[in-house]
């Protein structure tokens, strides 16, 4: 850049051209900033080295926006959107501001030019020079003025695009706001729901436990009732002095009664033998229910009862009627209580004998037994341990189980495993086992259905007793005739 020198020459004139110093030197390629002051004066203003560039507060903008725009919540990111779209506002104000000071700068040129031509033409000379090159440096100044017009316009299409970005994403927070917002309440409203459903269960819960409680409780003042009543059972007292006393009597009782059976078979025997009729066989044992009889040789003579056919009947009281006893084969029978009331005969045939032996009245009813089974008529469901010696005809392992008489089945259990469970039918039987040696007193026959049968063994006479006639009662309550092998066909005649 040239300068301009200190002496303009004699032929300028003085007033009309101020001297220009020497030593101007344009510090910077950039045409300074100016504003139009009061009475249209130019005034110089100063750079504030702070103020950063449109361009790049809207790249800092930017940089900060996408930094952040991972860690924000949906609500801060629609305010910052708002924010970022306040500041597009406002730097696209600043853009119109800086356009409307370039056209003031074009202005302003263009007069400065218009003064150095018509300076042009008033000076000669060295001075003439000085101010074509200041001309020629005015529209060097232009062409930049130019140039960063066109950068301003290019920042200010980037602002108006990123203005547009921000406002649209603007747009779409909300629009995320909104769908956010309508989804929460959605929430809100199944949680309210799950929680009403959760109330509503923990109300009936309460509810069926306060029903089960008291079905609790009912059923805990029954077992403490019951408790009670079998501590007082317990408890010695003067009914339990009478229990024993009973005992010592029914002792008594049966004793007598062997004696009265013994003397009545001599009896016979001497009668029998004043008619020189031989006598082969006897029947022993209590003529009562909860005793067995059985035959027995009473003379050398006699075949072995091994070795002969036996038959059981059962005969009315008057002899009237005789009714085979099916499976009655063995040499021991237990009386039943079907055969309570009844004469028990008995064939004894070999190859060359043939000895029919009774007992020597009815069968007698075992003291109590009906007062016990009234009792246990009262209950729903009554429990007995037994044991099974046979199952469909074969002996399995031993154990003990528990067989429940209820008013509509029957049901055969080990622990909690159900062996059998029958409700009555015609299908159904139960009666004494007809024969098995000394435990007869003891033992029940019992078939659910068709092709399946129990050999049970109760712990006493008493027990197995009670329970043939409990489920033949509660049997009979169904319009079911409860009975052993054949004895309906016997029972519906009679």
């Amino acid at each position: 850049m040239t300068r301009v020198a200190r002496d303009f020459g004699d032929t300028m004139q003085k007033e009309a051209v101020p001297a220009v110093s020497s030593d101007v030197v344009f510090a910077s390629s950039r045409f300074p900033n100016y504003r139009i002051g009061v009475n249209n004066q130019i005034m110089e203003t100063k750079d504030d080295p702070k103020v950063l560039s449109m361009k790049e507060v809207v790249a800092r903008e930017t940089a900060q926006l996408l930094e952040q725009h991972n860690r924000l919540s949906v609500r801060d990111l629609a305010s910052k959107f708002e924010k970022g779209l306040a500041a597009a506002a406002k730097l696209s104000e600043e853009a119109r501001l800086r356009e409307a000071a370039s056209l003031e700068k074009h202005v302003l040129l263009k007069k400065l030019r218009d003064a150095l031509e018509s300076l042009k033409g008033r000076v000669a000379g060295r001075n003439k020079d000085d101010v074509e090159e200041a001309i020629a440096m005015v529209e060097a100044l232009a062409v930049q003025l130019t140039q960063r017009e066109g950068e301003l316009i290019q920042e200010k299409a980037e602002v108006k695009k990123l203005a547009n970005f921000l406002k649209q994403a603007s747009e779409d927070a909300k629009k995320i706001v909104d769908e956010e917002r309508a989804f929460a309440r959605a929430e809100i409203e199944d949680a309210r729901a799950a929680v009403q459903r959760v109330e509503e269960a923990l109300q009936e819960h309460e509810r069926m436990s306060q029903a089960s409680g008291k079905q609790d409780m009912e059923q805990l003042m029954k077992e403490v009732q019951e408790a009670r009543r079998i501590k007082m059972l317990h408890q010695p007292s003067k009914v339990m002095d009478m229990e024993h006393e009973l005992r010592a009597l029914r002792a008594q009782l049966a004793e007598k009664t062997r004696q009265y059976l013994r003397l009545q078979k001599e009896l016979t025997r001497t009668k029998k033998g004043g008619e020189n009729i031989p006598y082969l066989y006897e029947l022993e044992g209590n003529e009562t229910l909860g005793s067995y009889l059985q035959i027995q040789p009473c003379s050398d003579n006699a075949p072995e009862v091994s070795k002969c056919s036996i038959q059981w009947y059962r005969v009315s009281s008057d002899g009237a009627k005789k009714e085979l006893i099916s499976g009655a084969t063995k040499s021991v029978y237990a009386p039943e209580p079907f055969d309570v009331g009844r004469v028990l005969q008995a064939d004894v045939i070999s190859e060359s004998e043939h000895v029919t032996l009774s007992t020597a009245g009815p069968i007698d009813p075992a003291a109590g037994l009906g007062t016990y089974v009234e009792a246990l008529v009262r209950k729903h469901d009554t429990e007995f341990n037994v044991f099974v010696t046979q199952m469909n005809g074969s002996p399995p392992t031993e154990s003990i189980h528990v067989l429940h008489v209820g008013k509509m089945r029957i049901k055969l259990c080990k622990g909690k495993t159900t062996i059998a469970k029958e409700y009555y039918s015609s299908s159904m039987q139960l009666c004494g086992v007809r024969g098995g040696g000394n435990a007869a007193a003891q033992g029940v026959f019992w078939q659910p259905k068709q092709g399946h049968s129990f050999v049970l063994a109760f712990e006493s006479e008493r027990e197995r007793n009670a329970a043939i006639m409990l489920a033949r009662r509660f049997a009979f309550d169904c319009n079911i005739m409860l009975a052993g092998p054949d004895d309906r066909a016997h029972l519906g005649t009679s």
